[in-house]
């Protein structure tokens, strides 16, 4: 197992607002490890939220949910963040059935394979990483059993998988995924600027190439892709730091066209870590219910 890295202040302020929730003794146990990729040359790092039951149910196999961290966080943000506290809370009052959590690095791929095709993130993902873990842990490898989620980068992510792939996924969930029209248009007269540009520019082209962009972005995907059976989940702060609520909005009205239905959400808020951990839950009980992992049925008294 490798060393649990630094925590980042933002990653306390949601531990801070999780443990809000309840806290009772951890019955589950979470791992973080490694896997080797070809497609990407490297060591790529995960962690793994197990259910209480898991290692007293030797051959029971169980749902899992990929869950897709954000830009400037890694595979540790939901062990360290506090929100698998919170998951394990919502298994102790029943609020869920079992199901497993993966949170693989992202770095700042956006998910997909870069522009001048030597970083293929999507094609790891989806030809390595998938198959590893289903391979490693006792998942039910079967498409209604398997969920998306992401924060922001990682709701792009999450929901540019979902679509591409209906076939491999029951659910998608997104907070606040980083959704815009437009490729954003930055100068060079600031620190900041040059940092986004050059993030970008590693993924989209150098300089961005706004053809590419449009045709990786979930909203061009979500105009064609066959969306029947999918389970889709949305929310946005209304006062998002990086306007996402447009996006999310236009997303939203783009699947209602459509006739796919969707459970959608503008609520109060921003974009930062209090905004995420007072939704999570809701996050956690959709997608238990859409892969097949609802709350046990209570006993009569």
């Amino acid at each position: 197992m490798n060393k649990l890295r630094h925590v980042s202040l933002p990653a306390l302020v949601l531990l801070a607002l999780a443990f809000a929730y309840p806290v009772h003794a951890a019955t589950g146990r979470a791992e973080c490890l490694s896997v080797h990729s070809q497609v990407l040359g490297t060591q790529i790092p995960y962690c793994v939220v197990l259910p209480p039951s898991y290692d007293h149910e030797d051959t029971r196999r169980y749902p899992v949910l990929y869950f897709l961290h954000g830009l400037g966080d890694n595979e540790q943000m939901f062990v360290r963040s506090g929100g698998w506290s919170m998951t394990e809370d919502m298994w102790e009052h029943g609020k869920m059935g079992e199901f497993l959590i993966v949170t693989p690095e992202g770095d700042a791929s956006f998910y997909i394979n870069a522009h001048d095709g030597r970083h293929r993130y999507q094609d790891f993902f989806l030809n390595e990483f998938v198959p590893y873990i289903e391979h490693r842990y006792r998942i039910r490898a079967e498409h209604n059993s398997r969920g998306l989620a992401g924060i922001s980068m990682g709701g792009y992510g999450a929901l540019r998988f979902a679509f591409l792939h209906p076939e491999l996924f029951r659910s998608v969930s997104a907070q606040s995924p980083a959704l815009v029209d437009k490729m954003p248009a930055f100068t060079l007269r600031d620190q900041e600027s040059t940092v986004r540009l050059r993030l970008l520019g590693e993924v989209f082209g150098v300089p961005p190439d706004q053809a590419f962009w449009d045709r990786n972005s979930p909203l061009t995907l979500a105009k064609t892709a066959d969306l029947k059976g999918l389970k889709i989940y949305l929310d946005c702060g209304s006062q998002d730091d990086y306007g996402f609520n447009v996006g999310t909005e236009e997303l939203h009205k783009l699947l209602a066209s459509r006739g796919i239905p969707q459970d959608f959400h503008i609520y109060p808020g921003g974009h930062n870590w209090a905004y995420f951990a007072e939704h999570l839950p809701a996050v956690l009980e959709f997608q238990a219910a859409a892969i097949g992992a609802s709350a046990p049925a209570k006993k009569p008294k």
